[in-house]
């Protein structure tokens, strides 16, 4: 396709866009410079911004260039959006190291070489030195009191109280935009649906004060068909990191999505050719396990390598019957108990946990539900969480 919009459109990206008309032309027509914000909350990335980094590398692949605003200095205020709480304020130091990690991860999707290389930029480098009164005056004038306070970004903090520090969000990430526009062309910016508020916020300043053309659009937030956000499971956020989320448990995770959204993920999260995806998901029986095993391989391929996708592919066959090997760990533990290698082996985090599990039926050695909290474990033995999790022991 020669325009990248209807690459977007087609895999179920867009959500909202602003002067859309226009905005398709230029894309079609020349390169343009868009940028897409990350909080760093925590020192990895999650799925929530994996899906905003499929969206600007798509972007990329098109001719566009990528600026990638880590928010340093609104991290230090923090988003309301969607919160009910006002969020815990970071040090300096805490959010430049989690600066650092982002860098570092982002550079396995996102080209930063070539006339449209992406580069990262840091809004605390020009939001931490900026004069209050004046910025007031120059950017606060443009800004409807009225018009904020129904903004959808706010409407959650509203029932619980909405801080004056939250409510200068919006007035942040529209500077943004404008410093971004002047600093260097870019005229759209992108990002998740529950941002559309602050983003179109930022495209009106640069129309008013400069007098130019600037655009936003909002991508659809990854949820599952009951609405529920994606990516979370019981032990929390599914974490582009290994050290937080393993490449077994991130490719169980995708095994495992349910049968209604497998095709929303795949156009969203994977690079296959739409026909491809429309060939998998062709019939909803029990042929629609091949399209997630697909989808597990696809997404855990770009995030954690060729090789890591092959073993977790073969590890997960191994647990559920299909040959490969399983995933292993070593606990240093003699003569052990399940209760004991529960909680050795990172699978329960509490002996009342593993207590707990045990007696709900939950836990399996081998092939025999295990229902005595002092059942034996040797080395070698199996040991079974509900039906995702499976695990060799190795008793060092």
């Amino acid at each position: 396709m020669s325009n990248v919009m209807d690459t977007l459109r087609e895999r179920g990206f867009v959500k909202q866009t602003v002067y859309e008309e226009d905005l398709y032309k230029l894309l079609g027509s020349e390169s343009v410079t868009f940028y897409i914000g990350f909080d760093p909350t925590a020192d990895s990335l999650h799925i929530g911004h994996f899906l905003q980094l499929i969206a600007m590398k798509h972007m990329q692949d098109a001719g566009h260039r990528p600026i990638i605003l880590i928010g340093g200095g609104t991290a230090m205020i923090g988003d309301p959006t969607g919160k009910t709480d006002m969020r815990k304020m970071m040090t300096r130091e805490t959010i430049d190291y989690h600066v650092e990690c982002f860098k570092k991860q982002m550079s396995k999707f996102i080209s930063f070489e070539g006339d449209n290389g992406a580069i990262i930029v840091n809004n605390a480098d020009w939001l931490t030195g900026l004069n209050y009164l004046q910025f007031i005056r120059d950017i606060g004038v443009h800004f409807s009191v009225n018009e904020m306070l129904r903004a959808k970004c706010f409407e959650t903090r509203l029932e619980r109280g909405l801080s004056f520090l939250e409510f200068n969000y919006m007035l942040m990430q529209g500077y943004d935009f404008l410093k971004l526009f002047k600093d260097y062309g870019c005229a759209l910016e992108l990002g998740g649906d529950d941002q559309w508020s602050n983003i179109l916020a930022g495209a009106n300043l640069i129309r008013v004060k400069e007098k130019k053309p600037a655009y936003a659009m909002t991508f659809t937030l990854l949820t599952t068909s009951e609405g529920k956000k994606m990516g979370k499971t019981e032990k929390g956020a599914v974490w582009l990191d290994e050290t937080k989320t393993s490449p077994y448990e991130f490719y169980q995770y995708w095994r495992n999505t349910a049968d209604a959204d497998v095709e929303k993920c795949l156009k969203l999260l994977t690079f296959l050719p739409v026909p491809q995806i429309d060939a998998l998901v062709a019939h909803r029986d029990e042929r629609i396990n091949a399209a997630k095993e697909v989808l597990a391989y696809e997404l855990t391929k770009i995030v954690h390598g060729e090789d890591k996708a092959i073993l977790a592919q073969n590890q997960a066959r191994a647990a559920f019957g299909g040959g490969g090997e399983l995933p292993e760990k070593d606990v240093h533990c003699e003569n052990a108990t399940i209760i004991q290698v529960l909680v050795a082996a990172g699978i329960c985090a509490s002996n009342g946990e593993a207590r707990r599990l045990i007696q709900q039926g939950g836990v399996s050695l081998n092939d025999k539900k295990v229902t005595d909290i002092n059942e034996p474990v040797n080395s070698g033995d199996t040991v079974h969480k509900g039906k995702k999790i499976h695990v060799k022991i190795n008793l060092v």
